[in-house]
């Protein structure tokens, strides 16, 4: 093979331009893009090549840039957006369109199992709460417990659903060791609730390619048995745990109409959210109480097919991350199986945090396989109107009709509402108003003419609770902190007690305290250090603030504009206010002076003042 000559090497290794002759420009070679990511070792060991290039191609016509020029354009686009892809580029594939239905099990709020009078209580003894039906004793019956009902229809209520007078139970057959009796009860052909919808707003966080809103039907909701609990064991030995098997689910199987995957975790989101706020669930995901299966399908956008691609199920998704983040794995996966020429197969496919692929848990032959049949030891369940009436009269208010008033009413932004609502599972919120209403009483009753506007000292409680509570557990706290903030439905909180908190944000918002003394006064109260009261603790350490007098800001202003003549200059001639100079003035002067005895704002009203006397002279 003849050599190829070091300015022809240069042209393709920098600029992507191929030779048309030897096996180089070979017609069954494609063209490679031009390289412009080359760093390191890599980069110097190409820069003989490059001037090479640059000198026996200096009468052609059209000159790339140089690879320097096109690094320092690649970092500048780079730094502007970000050196990943932003997560809406992975909403969509260009020529294809994803759909995905999901089924979400959630675990009833109930003190019985569905069809025993056994307890559910998870944290205790293994097989200490598992009555005879349970685990599939011969002669033992399903018992239906009322008191189940109630949870279910308040959950199904939330999600706009049309209650059914008369629904009946089935028998859907599988063999696993988690199922002692070899089928559960589920409702299959008759629900309790059917044709519901959810709608989503741009504020949940929905794919921007969904708009403003979208709404996603409710296809059904039935009422079923959950399993037993797998305790796996070295050795490959599995310890069964009896005493979730036969507790209350409700299984709620949407429509196929959601098509980003960004967009069906916050439907998973939204759904656990609507469940707490009806008091319907015992806990979300992150504790196992609720858990989504997801079903995907790929098909063409050109309309050469017109019926939705083969589905594949993945199970068991457990945080709202793992919801997007499997869609998106899976989605890609089937297409480049499309593309290769391959098929999808109809299966179960599994996800682990963490992972980049999904993988094949087992085949899928069709619902037949389940052998669904009606069960012949429960009678049909009757559902009056009555009841329906008296639990849509007593539902909570709905989490969007929350979130609208945290949002107009306490000033609050729509991601911080949002995170107070969430927290929790809604405790957090409660917290909060309790602080309000603590808070606004001390401020209407304290005498004092100048009242601060209700939304600004919400909104500062509100980013309080939410960020300043939550660096309390984080390794700022040091090795005595706790691992969680507990908070009781009510909204009280053992380690920072309303009253303690609303105390502390009283002194800040009158200005009696800084923000450093204040963060440093919550640390002592969660650490059980202040008695007698967070007044007490700022009276006996002397931690009032003190403003500096005026005439001493004056000196600091004149000291920092002493030192700063080429920003100065800035002032004297501008168009349009340069308030970031004035800023980093304010800066100067606060590391310059004592930084807790001044008021960012009275800093910059000085330097303000002085800075507009240089135009006049």
């Amino acid at each position: 093979m003849t050599r190829i000559p070091t300015s022809t090497l240069g042209r393709y290794l920098l600029n992507g331009q191929i030779s048309q002759r030897g096996c180089i420009g070979s017609s069954q070679v494609s063209r490679h893009p031009a390289i412009t990511r080359l760093t390191g070792s890599r980069l110097s060991s190409v820069r003989s090549f490059r001037a090479a290039s640059e000198a026996s191609t200096a009468n052609s016509p059209a000159q790339p840039a140089p690879l320097r020029k096109q690094l320092r354009e690649e970092a500048k686009a780079a730094k502007k957006q970000g050196e990943k892809k932003s997560s809406g580029d992975s909403q969509t594939v260009d020529g294809w369109e994803l759909t995905v239905g999901i089924e979400i099990h959630a675990q009833l709020n109930t003190s019985c199992k569905l069809f025993s009078s056994a307890i559910t209580s998870f944290n205790d003894e293994p097989n200490s709460h598992v009555a005879l039906f349970d685990v599939a004793m011969p002669g033992s019956q399903p018992l239906f417990q009322k008191e189940t009902l109630v949870p279910a229809v308040r959950a199904a209520l939330a999600l706009n659903c049309d209650i059914q007078k008369l629904s009946r139970f089935d028998r859907k057959h599988y063999f696993w060791w988690d199922q002692p009796s070899g089928y559960q009860i589920t409702q299959f052909y008759e629900p309790f609730a059917k044709n519901g919808h959810i709608t989503l707003l741009a504020r949940d966080g929905i794919s921007p390619q969904d708009g403003e809103s979208v709404t996603v039907g409710i296809k059904q909701v039935q009422l079923e048995q959950d399993t037993a609990k797998t305790l796996a064991q070295t050795d490959n030995i599995h310890w069964l745990d009896f005493n979730r098997v036969g507790a209350p689910l409700i299984e709620i199987i949407t429509e196929p109409e959601m098509h980003h995957p960004r967009t069906a975790a916050v439907f998973v989101r939204k759904i656990q959210m609507l469940l707490n706020s009806v008091d319907a669930c015992v806990s979300g995901m992150e504790t196992g109480g609720l858990r989504a299966d997801v079903n995907v399908s790929v098909r063409k956008t050109d309309g050469t097919n017109p019926h939705l691609g083969t589905r594949t199920e993945i199970k068991n998704l457990s945080t709202i991350k793992a919801i997007e983040d499997a869609i998106i794995s899976e989605r890609n996966r089937q297409i480049r199986e499309i593309e290769a020429g391959g098929i999808i197969a109809s299966e179960t496919r599994g996800w682990n945090i963490g992972s980049t692929e999904t993988r094949r848990l087992r085949g899928k032959e069709g619902e037949v396989d389940y052998r669904y049949m009606p069960d012949p030891d429960i009678a049909p369940l009757v559902i009056g109107d009555d009841l329906v009436n008296h639990l849509r009269k007593s539902l909570a208010v709905s989490p969007d009709s929350e979130l609208d008033t945290l949002v107009a009413e306490f000033g609050l932004t729509p991601k911080d509402a949002l995170s107070l609502i969430n927290l929790e599972n809604g405790a957090r919120v409660q917290y909060f108003y309790k602080v309000i209403k603590s808070l606004e009483e001390k401020i209407t009753g304290d005498g004092t003419e100048a009242e601060p506007d209700f939304k600004t000292y919400a909104s500062l409680a509100g980013n309080w609770i939410i960020h300043e509570l939550g660096r309390l557990t984080t390794y700022k706290a040091g090795p005595l902190a706790a691992r969680d903030l507990s908070f009781t439905i009510e909204g009280d909180c053992e380690q920072v007690p309303h009253s303690d908190l609303s105390q502390l944000l009283y002194h800040l918002i009158r200005k009696q305290i800084t923000g450093k003394v204040a963060k440093e006064l919550l640390f002592a109260i969660y650490f059980k250090e202040i008695e007698g009261g967070v007044t007490q603790a700022i009276e006996a350490n002397d931690l009032w603030f003190k403003e500096l007098p005026l005439e001493e800001y004056e000196l600091l202003a004149d000291e920092v504009m002493g030192k700063e003549k080429k920003v100065l200059k800035e002032f004297v001639d501008y168009k349009t206010f340069p308030h970031g100079k004035l800023m980093y003035l304010v800066g100067k002067l606060m590391r310059l002076g004592p930084t807790e005895r001044i008021v960012p704002t009275t800093a910059e009203k000085v330097l303000r003042a002085k800075v507009e006397l240089l135009r006049e002279v």
